[in-house]
């Protein structure tokens, strides 16, 4: 009976592989019977490892794990493959119509040998993929079960723990990688996810030292522009706009596939006073992948120049690629509610929120349902989530954005000493932070009475 049911499930899943794959123009993978050989090795181990993969060599390898399964119906493990390269193509390509392949492979392989560590991981994967932190958490955790020693399971560990706002766990979680002492080709992982968990920590300098190190240890191209891309974050994020462009820019010539390092060129393009280049560096970021998140960034920025109609074509974009999302399986609705509070209804933005937090109380989401009770008027519950939002002391973020949304309201709620003090935080972290807000912020504190020692917004440093 369990062979048949094997048999059953399996045919299921190979039904989901007859459907028409989307269209994709990709650049081909090395060529030369040795090459390849060493590159198919390469990537497949890449990819289980969550290793940064460049596009074209997974849609090879997803070419290649399809017709392994056609041929080997019951090979679990190259069921689990097969999904963690779906998983890992839909995020690279902003595509999350792989999301439903990918769970049917990683079930699947899941079904015909229970419990396989792969496949296990894989499920983490794509939770994270798919912002479902509480089931990446115990994907994740039944992975770490199932190898206790294996280094690969304490990423998606690390990063299910931080969306659900636990940090004690993802720092125990980091400190157990380390000791692991994984090796050279997994160095660079390992050390991308401590640099995010000491940003989250408020320890730049560790972050970036980190991040350097792994961009320095990098095995190839498309990893390397992967930790270039995350040093062109935490470089905007500290108000450089130069240095974020610098980097943002070899990621894009190591791997024109680093989305997030176009839209990042756009950001930092806008910043620096080139707003043409900016508008245009988004386009070809949505062109290429289209994201919701990239649309908004990108709507934002056509409002604050005054390009009305733009903005509102942008928005419809947000909210067309928003649905496509919704549909594959991705919980959206921390995008929804930040949308929904400044563009939309902010009763909708809280009652979403709201719900967010219940199911996944992290830092993101403290934030942006503090700012939606603001925006309904609710300022005295606003401030219980802004201030866990910005308490570092207590799991907050040092953010700038996060900083002028408490200021705000502590500014509706008659507070001017703490409103000041905050927006002043909030400029001396980063005076560019949005093209809407960060004009908003150095007005409201010169209203208050205090000039800021730094550039204008949105002035060329």
């Amino acid at each position: 009976m369990t062979a048949l049911v094997g048999g059953v499930v399996a045919g299921a899943a190979l039904t989901l592989l007859s459907e028409k794959p989307p269209h994709r123009t990709v650049r081909p993978p090395a060529s030369g019977p040795q090459a390849q050989a060493q590159t198919q090795a390469q990537v497949l181990t890449a990819v289980v490892s969550g290793e940064t993969v460049a596009l074209p060599q997974l849609m090879a390898l997803v070419g290649r794990q399809e017709g392994r399964v056609r041929a080997r119906p019951r090979d679990a493990g190259a069921w689990a493959v097969l999904g963690r390269a779906y998983v890992e193509r839909g995020r690279r390509a902003a595509d999350p119509a792989d999301f439903p392949r990918a769970e049917q492979a990683l079930l699947t392989s899941l079904r015909v040998r229970a419990a396989n560590t792969e496949a296990l991981q894989g499920m983490a994967a794509l939770a994270l993929a798919r912002r479902d932190f509480p089931a990446a958490k115990e994907y994740g955790e039944q992975a770490l079960k199932a190898a206790p020693d294996r280094w690969t399971a304490y990423p998606p560990l690390i990063d299910a723990y931080t969306g659900l706002g636990d940090y004690t766990a993802a720092r125990t979680a980091l400190d157990n990688l380390l000791r692991l002492h994984a090796d050279a080709a997994a160095r660079p992982v390992v050390m991308a996810r401590a640099s995010a968990v000491y940003q989250d920590r408020g320890w730049r300098e560790d972050a970036v030292a980190q991040l350097s190190d792994a961009a320095a240890a990098a095995g190839t191209p498309a990893e390397r522009a992967a930790c270039l891309a995350g040093l062109g974050q935490l470089a905007w994020d500290r108000g450089d706009p130069q240095d974020a462009l610098r980097h943002f820019e070899a990621a894009v010539r190591l791997d024109p596939d680093q989305r997030a390092a176009q839209a990042g060129r756009g950001r930092a393009l806008a910043t620096l006073g080139h707003t043409e280049q900016a508008f245009a560096a988004y386009q070809a970021a949505l062109a290429r992948h289209p994201s919701p998140r990239d649309a908004y960034e990108l709507g934002e920025l056509y409002e604050a120049r005054g390009m009305t109609r733009s903005a509102r074509d942008a928005y419809e974009q947000v909210k067309a690629l928003v649905r496509r999302e919704v549909a594959a399986g991705v919980d959206e609705d921390l995008l929804i509610g930040q949308f929904e509070a400044d563009h939309g209804d902010p009763r909708v933005a809280v009652a979403r929120l709201r719900a967010e937090w219940h199911r996944q109380p992290g830092t993101e989401v403290a934030d942006a349902l503090g700012w939606a009770l603001h925006r309904a008027g609710d300022d005295k519950e606003a401030l219980t989530y802004a201030g866990a939002a910005t308490d570092t002391s207590r799991g907050g973020v040092r953010s700038a954005l996060y900083a002028y949304h408490r200021a705000l309201i502590e500014q509706s709620l008659g507070l001017p000493a703490p409103s000041r003090r905050h927006l002043l935080e909030a400029i001396r972290i980063n005076p560019y932070f949005s093209p809407l807000r960060a004009p908003v912020a150095a007005a409201a504190l010169r209203a208050l009475g205090d000039v800021p020692d730094v550039p204008p917004p949105g002035a060329a440093p």
